[in-house]
């Protein structure tokens, strides 16, 4: 409902977007396109893809009809050295574009977006992350979409504020820790971290993450932009690397 919803989360990504640099194009590690090898989106005008079911009709209206970046993706390819595949089929799903679609409304900037490979452990996914670490100094802005906090076995749609559960907030607040402190051994394995069973019970939603913090160099600083909790057991913290 974030799509169409003007909350707090959705006001801070219209704030974020004000203070960044326009990009030269737009990369999103998506926690919903899952492959095995990792691909990149390489298509001239990506579709919009409805990755979600039942829910009101004016979700399904919605569209963010942004231009793909071909020559980005093979400049991926290229820093990952050939570990990227370029996919010139796939679409953007709602990881890419229901966050985009506040963030740059406009949809005038070229987007693609990055499949999360299923084979790679959560090192490797980061050390994958610091590969990318190029591609910022070619003005393209790299996003890391998921969440850190995502049961959705556990989720209450009738409350979207409030009604955090202890375990949720307890794990929210840890990685909020964990981040600030630059301890990114132990959030790669998170596993390890109290909570975490329930907090990321499967984690393509938690993935993303190690990509974005993977690209924090030393002095680098980091800020966090939301810290909100919706419908109890889905923590939509955002945070900012490299303003």
């Amino acid at each position: 409902m974030n799509i169409v919803a003007d909350n707090h989360y959705t006001r801070s990504l219209r704030e974020l977007s004000k203070t960044l640099p326009k990009p030269e194009a737009v990369l999103v590690v998506s926690a919903h396109w899952q492959t095995r090898t990792s691909q990149i989106t390489s298509a001239q005008m990506p579709p919009t893809i409805y990755d979600f079911y039942g829910f009101p009709p004016e979700l399904y209206q919605a569209r963010y009809e942004c231009p793909g970046a071909p020559e980005k993706a093979a400049l991926v390819q290229a820093v990952t050295q050939q570990k990227v595949r370029c996919n010139d089929q796939r679409g953007l799903d709602h990881a890419a574009w229901a966050v985009l679609i506040h963030m740059y409304p406009a949809a005038d900037i070229p987007v693609m977006e990055l499949s999360l490979d299923l084979e790679l452990s959560p090192g490797a996914h980061y050390e994958l992350g610091k590969q990318l670490a190029p591609l910022r100094d070619e003005g393209i802005l790299i996003l890391g979409s998921g969440n850190m906090v995502h049961n959705l076995s556990q989720v209450n749609f009738d409350q979207t504020e409030g009604g955090e559960y202890d375990w949720a907030v307890r794990f929210d607040r840890l990685t909020e820790e964990l981040l600030a402190a630059r301890e990114h051994q132990r959030l790669i394995e998170y596993e390890k971290l109290p909570d975490a069973r329930r907090a990321v019970p499967t984690n393509e939603h938690y993935l993303p993450m190690l990509y974005s913090i993977a690209l924090q160099e030393k002095q680098e600083s980091l800020r966090f932009f939301c810290k909100d909790i919706q419908n109890g057991s889905i923590a939509m913290r955002s945070f900012v690397i490299g303003e």
